[in-house]
């Protein structure tokens, strides 16, 4: 993948190259290889590139051939080289044997609709000189990042918040507002992000710019079939479902192998992982490297499981350890990548796990992200269940027992009382119709952590009502769709793009100028699955159960059958567990929380004595620790500092030239 940046001034002023290089100045990390910009006079695009595909050639920006139409663009079109093929026979004619150039003319023959025909994940800008108009353009799933923002003279976006930043009439705000969400929903719901007037382009929408006005247009959604509806699920309908999710899985990975360069994949030891690499494995004859994170507290360790895989499939393998300290010397960092508040750490192994894969020669991983969505993988949807049949039958002793099976890999909740999990599990049980109700216990947990808020932002956060504003965001037909279905859509819509893969995904990966692909993110596998009856995919309590059964023969018995063990990270014990970490102390402090004002000092600081002090902390402990400590970083990088940040980069950047 790539970065993008690019402006229009709508008074009519040239488009000034300096700006355009100072933005992209910003996305070095997304494109070392080379950087370009275009200016065409009030319009400019500019590109910094990750060359994989058609590394002699694919320079950009890109014009097409009498230099009318100029695309800057971020990611991979996987199906490239069959539209390449069809298009020639309608008489394309091509100068690169790049993915650019087919969605370049892809577009002079079908327009915006062009999008319908993509299989990939992208973040584009195209400006067309003929039409006077601009189409910026983000991926189905939201894979790739894209931010703009609108002044009374310009519109200005890029692949990150950084890059608009670089632009002198960006407003560097935090919109305090933005975190009564961010401690609701662990993120911003689009096109919001935590900074004021800084916009998140949706997945699957185009934003449209012409003649001074923008619009922005869905061109993609999510979609499931009605509550009731018929479905077969005999023996042999299931074994022809695994059959086809098997194929359309094998396919997806087969176009994701496509480059000019070596790849590699990630290996974390669980099925989805291992799925992916034995379908590598099935296609790539030359040997393969795969590369996991292990931790240093066998709390969260899962190496055992990952080297047995590797054994398994045949690859060569590498991990990377993680320690409490190696965790709290990268958040930083992974705070300066990810652009938003965090209330976990789990980022900061990813963050070094894509250092490890630079450092070894690879630019592209695949990876099994997205499974868990989109085939019932995780834990809240067999939680959902069992709470749905509590909320039936309140008075049941059974529950509490069948919940403490739910996570047999926390080992605190093995210790808690009946009396301690009704009171988590049990929150909203009897509010069987509320379109959230799935997620209502995680949603009301981490709400409680505005206790934390000063004054003012408790003030303003008052103003918005998450739950509005999300079921704002809610398609017509969601309240026909089956309780499962609606919590799929929950993850699917917006923890996905909005929390894993803007913060321990794409994020993590691009800051080493690695491209993570998904194979399950595939458009064709994530509108089977969301097409499958419910019982296929969560059946009784049996998470992902087609995919179990696809898999039969391709990854171990071991892996297939293994409890579910969630990807975890130490938290908050990872930033008091030996040295001190001078900036926790000084971003945590009561005179910088005072002067900040954003959180209360004094509850803060008995938070702070409380880890110190190595009390029992819980989960609440561990989120809000998190959360306070990121969002402070937050404001220090993007806000009081980035003067700093930005001599920085561009004393970088200039030695680069």
């Amino acid at each position: 993948m790539c970065g993008i940046a690019g402006l229009i001034n709508m008074d009519g002023r040239p488009a000034d190259r300096t700006v355009l290089r100072n933005m992209v100045a910003f996305l070095g990390h997304r494109g070392p290889d080379e950087s370009g910009v275009f200016t065409d006079e009030s319009v400019g695009l500019a590109h910094s590139r990750l060359s994989i595909i058609d590394i002699a050639t694919g320079q950009q920006p890109m014009a097409n051939s009498d230099r009318s139409i100029w695309i800057s663009f971020n990611g991979e079109i996987f199906n490239y080289s069959e539209l390449r093929d069809e298009l020639r026979v309608k008489g394309w004619q091509f100068a690169t044997a790049s993915d650019t150039e087919v969605l370049l003319h892809l577009y002079e023959e079908e327009g915006p609709n062009c999008v319908q025909r993509l299989n990939g994940q992208w973040a584009f800008a195209i400006w067309d000189g003929r039409e006077r108009r601009l189409i910026l353009s983000r991926d189905r799933m939201g894979i790739c990042p894209l931010f703009y923002t609108q002044t009374k003279r310009e519109l200005v976006f890029g692949s990150e918040i950084k890059a608009l930043f670089a632009h002198p009439s960006a407003r560097r705000e935090l919109d305090l507002s933005s975190l009564a969400q961010v401690f609701t929903f662990w993120c911003t719901l689009p096109p919001r992000t935590s900074f004021k007037d800084i916009f998140e382009l949706p997945p699957g929408h185009n934003l449209i710019f012409e003649k001074g006005r923008g619009r922005i247009e869905q061109y993609w959604e999510l979609q499931y079939p009605a509550a009731g509806e018929a479905s077969d699920t005999t023996d042999a309908a299931v074994t022809q479902k695994a059959e086809e999710l098997r194929h359309l899985l094998d396919d997806a990975t087969r176009i994701r192998l496509r480059a000019d360069v070596p790849v590699a994949a990630y290996l974390s030891g669980g099925l989805d992982s291992t799925v992916v690499t034995a379908l590598i494995r099935k296609h790539n004859k030359n040997g393969l490297r795969t590369f996991s994170v292990s931790f240093a507290d066998p709390e969260f360790d899962e190496a055992a499981y990952q080297r047995e895989a590797s054994a398994f499939i045949g690859t060569e393998h590498q991990e990377v350890q993680c320690s409490y300290c190696d965790i709290a010397d990268s958040f930083p960092d992974v705070i300066w990548h990810a652009e938003k508040p965090v209330v976990r750490t789990a980022p900061a192994p990813m963050y070094r796990l894509s250092a490890l894969v630079r450092n070894n020669g690879f630019k592209v991983v695949l990876t099994g992200e997205g499974s868990d969505e989109i085939l019932a993988g995780y834990d809240i949807f067999r939680e959902a269940k069992v709470r749905r049949f509590w909320g039936a039958q309140p008075a049941s002793r059974l529950r509490p027992l069948l919940l403490r099976r739910l996570y047999p890999y926390l080992g605190n909740l093995r210790k808690q009382s009946d009396t301690y999990l009704a009171s988590f599990f049990q929150i909203n049980a009897e509010n069987l119709e509320s379109p959230f109700f799935s997620h209502l216990p995680r949603w009301t947990l981490t709400s409680r952590l505005k206790m934390f808020f000063s004054e003012e932002t408790l003030l303003l956060a008052k103003t918005h009502d998450p739950y509005a504003e999300l079921s704002a965001l809610l398609p017509a037909a969601y309240s026909t769709w089956p309780a499962g279905c609606q919590a799929e859509y929950l993850e699917a819509k917006f923890l996905l793009p909005g929390y894993i893969l803007s913060s321990q995904g794409e994020r993590m990966a691009m800051a080493h100028s690695v491209e993570d692909r998904y194979p399950f993110l595939d458009h064709r596998v994530v509108e089977f699955a969301t097409q499958l009856p419910a019982r296929l995919k969560l059946k009784v309590l049996n998470e992902k159960y087609l995919l179990k059964r696809a898999a039969i023969g391709l990854v171990p018995d071991s892996i297939l059958y293994r409890p579910k063990q969630a990807y975890r990270a130490p938290d908050g014990r990872s930033f008091f567990d030996g040295r001190p970490f001078d900036y926790v102390e000084e971003l945590l402090s009561p005179a910088r929380l005072k002067r900040d004002g954003i959180f209360k000092p004094g509850t803060v600081t008995k938070l702070v004595e409380k880890f110190k002090a190595g009390r029992a902390l819980g989960v609440k402990d561990d989120m809000a620790l998190v959360g306070i400590l990121s969002t402070q970083l937050l404001v220090y990088q993007f806000i009081n500092d980035f003067a700093n940040q930005r001599r920085s980069m561009m004393a970088v950047h200039n030695s680069d030239q």
